[in-house]
């Protein structure tokens, strides 16, 4: 039995449009914060980063495959990792279809980790996706980029991410659920712990590579497209834990 408030339809229709004021508010102040992501100065990157990829080795310039644009998920899929995260596979399952449509509007998408190429591509078949993924094993990418800590790092207690100093020694715990997730990818907490999600963009100009943007943590909730649906649900996010799988996981 829900405890939800019931109503007659001309209520439901007032609270309704009164909401799809507020609704419209955000819409536009979505667009307003899309001006201001571009508005970013543009960084000029002079490091050379060099990639694995179903091609060969590969320059940051290269990922972009023709493209002026690129984006790039940071895919928590670590050297030690049996199996990506669970999470960054949600993520991806959403992607996956949109890698097509994007590259025909002069936008490259791609995915980066730092497992080496054939722990990527054993992962990358097991789920069945088809949108690019690089290996950056042999190249800071990761870490220049705030997704990728070292263990000397981790052993100090405190990272830069998410563009704040965190404290992670806290997390450092063998139970709990940092240690569920870090169960799910097949290793221990602390090496878990050494990678995290993100996406950064870059654009390509007179032969030079810019980084424009960077998002991590809640930042990437706009890319976790079952989000968008279960914010639009009757009960919402509704969730306690880690109720979500790799989609190969669920006993239906």
């Amino acid at each position: 039995m829900t405890e939800h408030r019931t109503g007659t339809r001309e209520e439901w229709l007032a609270a309704r449009r009164e909401l799809l004021a507020a609704e419209k508010e955000h819409t536009r102040r979505g667009d307003e914060l899309a001006r201001q992501r571009q508005q970013l100065p543009w960084v000029c990157i002079d490091k050379d980063y060099t990639f694995d990829t179903d091609e060969g080795s590969a320059t940051l310039a290269d990922l972009f495959r023709g493209r002026s644009q690129l984006v790039v998920y940071h895919f928590m899929l670590g050297p030690e990792y049996k199996a990506g995260c669970p999470s960054c596979s949600a993520i991806a399952d959403g992607f996956d279809r949109s890698v097509i449509h994007l590259a025909h509007h002069d936008v490259m998408l791609t995915a980066v980790s730092r497992a080496p190429l054939d722990k990527i591509q054993a992962y990358k078949r097991r789920m069945g996706w088809s949108f690019p993924w690089a290996s950056s094993s042999s190249s800071d990418f990761n870490y220049d980029f705030g997704v990728s800590v070292t263990e000397e790092q981790q052993r100090q207690g405190l990272i830069e991410y998410n563009f704040a100093p965190q404290d992670i020694t806290g997390r450092l715990q063998p139970d709990g659920p940092v240690a569920e997730f870090a169960k799910t990818v097949g290793t221990d907490v602390a090496s878990f712990l050494r990678e995290a999600p993100g996406m950064s963009a870059f654009a390509v100009e007179d032969g030079a590579v810019y980084h424009t943007y960077s998002a991590y943590a809640r930042g990437l909730d706009g890319l976790w497209g079952m989000y968008q649906w279960l914010d639009r649900a009757p009960l919402g996010r509704n969730e306690s834990g880690m109720w979500w799988r790799r989609h190969d996981e669920y006993d239906d």
